[in-house]
């Protein structure tokens, strides 16, 4: 005699897969600098988080039903999120070469991680709310349906607040620095970046459309993060690739006082709007070298700064 499946089961398995789906939606205005095409990038995120969600949603009723295949059908799942990964670094990689300035291998291992995270979020969000559905086990739909929402919304403050990294303004003070020629030689706010500026050319269009960022380290231990290679080519990457490069871009770090420099001709001069975009360059989990960078609080303060 075949099993069919009740309406009751059925409505709990549909809320969990809806709020599994919203978890990777909600996610998805975190990931949107990252993605190399959107929407094209965002609808397969969508679809992935629909499937990750279904996983999560049909485990516990089925094992309620001793269909314990379920837990098989989910390792496999898991197995499919880190080939995700996989796929997502290697098309990260293809594109490098045209990007205005790379975004490095760090910063690339760091984005992979993160898309394969998200499908984790969608999972455990449909599987607690089908669990909650599960104890409450109201006979009215409108009871589920707010248990669905309050439990699922709850779970997903919870995992994004756990999940969230740093980002550079958090440990960082930004502002624009002032740019100075002298011969071929450039600096911002006194500091020197270059001496390729050779011709009059070159130095007419730094001086009238360049920019330079200043980037100073909140604490003397939030150094070894910031003069970190792959942070700095990722501050580099998101400036660039949000406000173009019209020529030129330059990274150089002050020996004495930890700062480091920005300095590029962008096709949109927006200084403002450039140094908030590099503040919400995340740290990359490779540069996190410290205690006080890796310990994430559900309030997103830096625990012990001084």
């Amino acid at each position: 005699m075949e099993k069919t499946l009740a309406f009751h089961d059925l409505f709990i398995i549909l809320c969990g897969i809806v709020m599994g789906t919203i978890a990777r939606i909600f996610t998805l205005r975190i990931d949107t600098r990252q993605n190399p095409s959107y929407p094209t990038g965002g609808f397969i995120n969508i679809v992935i988080g629909i499937l990750a969600s279904s996983l999560g949603a049909v485990a516990i009723p089925s094992l309620l039903n001793k269909e314990f295949t379920a837990v098989t059908f989910i390792a496999l799942a898991i197995q499919h999120f880190r080939d995700v990964r996989k796929t997502e670094k290697e098309s990260l990689e293809d594109l490098e070469k045209t990007e205005y300035a790379k975004r490095g291998a760090a910063y690339i291992d760091g984005i992979a991680k993160t898309y394969e995270s998200r499908n984790y979020l969608s999972l455990l969000t449909s599987l607690f709310v089908v669990l909650v559905l599960s104890i409450v086990s109201a006979d009215s739909l409108v009871i589920n349906m707010i248990v669905a929402a309050v439990s699922g919304f709850g779970m997903i403050y919870f995992l994004t607040r756990i999940t969230k990294g740093k980002c550079i303004g958090d440990i960082c003070d930004i502002r624009e620095g002032k740019i100075t020629i002298d011969h071929s030689d450039l600096f911002v706010n006194g500091m020197y970046v270059t001496n390729v500026l050779g011709t009059e050319r070159s130095r007419d269009l730094f001086l009238k459309e360049g920019i330079g960022i200043v980037i100073e380290p909140k604490n003397d231990k939030f150094r070894i993060t910031v003069e970190n290679y792959g942070q700095r080519q990722a501050m580099l990457f998101e400036a660039t690739r949000t406000f173009g490069v019209k020529r030129y871009s330059f990274t150089r770090k002050n020996y004495t006082n930890g700062a480091l420099l920005l300095a590029f001709v962008p096709i949109i001069r927006d200084p403002d709007a450039i140094i908030d975009v590099i503040k919400k360059t995340p740290v990359l989990e490779s540069s996190r070298k410290i205690t006080t960078i890796m310990d994430i609080d559900i309030g997103g303060n830096i625990n012990g700064e001084e």
